[in-house]
């Protein structure tokens, strides 16, 4: 288990990738190199890339020596520039490229990255500080008509439009500044008075906490433009591996290989995505709504 996260369906990703010693792979989203550090084991050589400083220095501690081996770089960076960072650190041509989308163990631990409505910390959610826009600008500034969005298209969240005048109401009496205020908003919205249990805050939350930060990090753009840039630098049978959380970034990646193999571009190995077993699912249950889809190029 890594101290930074627990990667999700490690095994099926590693068997999809087919990593091969002395090839060169790019993990998109690097995070505590939890799958990265099974294809160093296997031989491979990977360029790992993140937005999130606090990964990569968890990484540069812990990965000291295949970093000096030349068998590991971290690079910070946004996925969505994935042909760029590739070619100005020499991976030009990669046998394999992984996305694991959404938030890390790490970061929903840690309260004072926003992230977590179960830790008390302020409004945040960047995944990348060097962002200008937080989750708590956009909760006091937005009209109540694009909270609504965020949270009904973003979160599918069917109570969004009763949390919207909610946050309104709440803004007009003092700005909102940390989870737990939004947290309380929320249940107010709901109708549920006093102390609710862990299960029953999750329930409540979640949506609204999910479609914020996919907001403040512009997180489906992000995958729409990354994906088509994938087959730019990837070799023939190089294969491109995808973890999403979220029906609409699942959405996005099947709609993509479909486009890829429509235009000649290669094949989707995964007819249907894969899912965790029930085993991993007990064990970790952020894996419960994890889907991988693989495609390999032609």
């Amino acid at each position: 288990m890594n101290k930074f996260h627990t990667p999700v369906l490690l095994k099926e990703v590693i068997g999809f990738l087919q990593v091969k010693k002395g090839k060169k792979y790019i993990d998109a989203t690097l995070g505590g190199a939890g799958h990265t550090e099974e294809v160093l084991r296997l031989g491979g050589i990977v360029l790992g890339i993140d937005v999130d400083e606090d990964a990569l220095e968890f990484v540069k501690k812990n990965f000291k020596f295949q970093i000096s081996n030349s068998e590991l770089l971290p690079v910070k960076g946004n996925f969505r520039d994935l042909n760029k960072i590739a070619r100005l650190n020499n991976f030009d041509k990669v046998s394999g490229i992984l996305f694991d989308l959404g938030v890390s163990s790490f970061q929903i631990d840690s309260g004072q990255r926003g992230f977590s409505f179960s830790k008390g910390g302020p409004l945040d959610m960047r995944m990348d500080k060097d962002l200008s826009v937080t989750a708590r600008d956009l909760i006091n500034s937005l009209p109540k008509g694009e909270l609504y969005e965020i949270f009904y298209k973003l979160g599918e969240e069917h109570n969004a439009r009763a949390i919207s005048n909610s946050i309104v109401s709440a803004r007009r009496i003092s700005p909102i500044e940390t989870t737990g205020d939004l947290s309380g908003i929320i249940q107010q919205a709901y109708g549920i008075k006093g102390e609710v249990t862990d299960f029953t805050r999750a329930k409540l939350n979640k949506r609204v906490f999910q479609a914020l930060r996919i907001a403040v990090n512009d997180e489906l753009e992000a995958v729409s433009e990354a994906l088509p840039k994938c087959l730019e630098i990837l070799e023939a049978g190089g294969r491109i591996a995808v973890i999403s959380f979220h029906s609409l970034e699942d959405r996005i990646v099947k709609q993509n290989f479909i486009k890829f193999q429509k235009d000649g571009m290669g094949e989707i190995i995964t007819k249907k995505p894969v899912t965790a077993d029930t085993e991993e699912q007990r064990i970790n249950t952020r894996s419960r709504s994890a889907k991988l889809r693989v495609f390999e190029k032609k």
